[in-house]
């Protein structure tokens, strides 16, 4: 940093505008590691221990560090979301067994009709049109029995059948060991969540820290529901958070609770996704559908819920 004359914070904070996320987080690491005497308003630096006090300058490089890695890891949550084995076979959110024509995206045949011919647009073994792309759930139908289900092929370095918990979310948490091969920056176990609750902009972008490179659902949903609490249940940020949390668990319910309260206080595109993720979970492709159609009319020509009214009706 010394190399172009600038502060070290200022610094650290130009490598994260630049998404040079290594370069930052090893410069916040040397600022938090400085010996107290060399601290602007210097206090001690333990790791975690009181660090909600900090004086701002040591909380500024303790959060842009949060980020950094944080961000090293970030994958979506409203996109990439891919449905295993586990959830097709073992759902224990089905309505009806017997779907009405035209209201589920489980059952095949239950398309209204009046696309093009297969001799006009090609369709795969599955009955899905052929695009030119893949996305996740889409390669192959929903296997109809236990039997179909084992016989699915599993992944390139496994064999067990892949779920969402113990595929992608699994690598996720083990992203730390990559991005921190000194051992974790945050010890979970020894953290105050309260405390932090307690400073909003901390609290948010150590949930971020949690949720996605610690992929520690039960801490971060602990800390949202301290947030929240605190915040009097007006910050529509922790509801979605909340909502996110409940989702990843698999308790659609709640979290279509928390998107639709969100959406109360703040109407966003994203919380509008995030809630028909919801509903496409919990096979209710017709409601997803209108929860689309009400956010066009209010944020017209959006090509999010374009895409993803497209994707249902695929």
């Amino acid at each position: 940093a010394g190399g172009m004359g600038l502060e070290p914070l200022f610094q650290a904070w130009s490598y994260f505008r630049r998404r040079k996320f290594r370069q930052c987080s090893d410069l916040c690491s040397q600022l938090l590691e400085r010996p107290p005497g060399e601290q602007v308003a210097g206090a001690g630096l333990g790791r975690e221990a009181g660090r909600a006090g900090w004086p701002g300058r040591e909380a500024a490089a303790w959060s842009l560090k949060t980020r950094a890695l944080t961000e090293m890891v970030y994958v979506d949550e409203i996109d990439m979301d891919q449905e295993g084995i586990a959830e097709m076979m073992l759902d224990e959110n089905a309505i009806a067994q017997v779907a009405r024509p035209g209201t589920s995206l489980k059952l095949p045949g239950t398309s209204q009709g009046g696309g093009p011919s297969p001799a006009v647009r090609p369709v795969t073994q599955s009955g899905r049109p052929i695009t030119g792309f893949v996305r996740p759930s889409t390669q192959s139908g929903r296997p109809s029995t236990m039997e179909q289900a084992i016989k699915t092929p599993r992944t390139a370095l496994t064999a067990r059948p892949i779920t969402s918990a113990s595929g992608r979310y699994v690598r996720l948490g083990t992203a730390s060991m990559l991005t921190n091969p000194d051992g974790p920056f945050i010890n979970l176990s020894r953290l105050n969540l309260a405390k932090y609750a307690q400073k909003p902009k901390l609290a948010k972008a150590l949930f971020e820290y949690i949720f996605h490179h610690e992929n520690d659902v039960k801490n971060a949903l602990d800390l949202a529901a301290i947030a929240t609490e605190h915040a009097q249940f007006k910050d529509w940020w922790w509801k979605v958070q909340i909502g996110k949390c409940y989702y990843r668990l698999g308790l659609y319910r709640e979290a279509e609770k928390q998107f639709k309260s969100a959406l109360k206080q703040q109407d966003m595109v994203d919380t509008i996704l995030y809630l028909a993720k919801v509903y496409v979970r919990l096979d209710q492709p017709v409601t997803a559908l209108n929860l689309f159609k009400q956010g066009l009319d209010r944020f017209p020509g959006e090509v999010t819920l374009i895409c993803g009214i497209a994707r249902i009706y695929e």
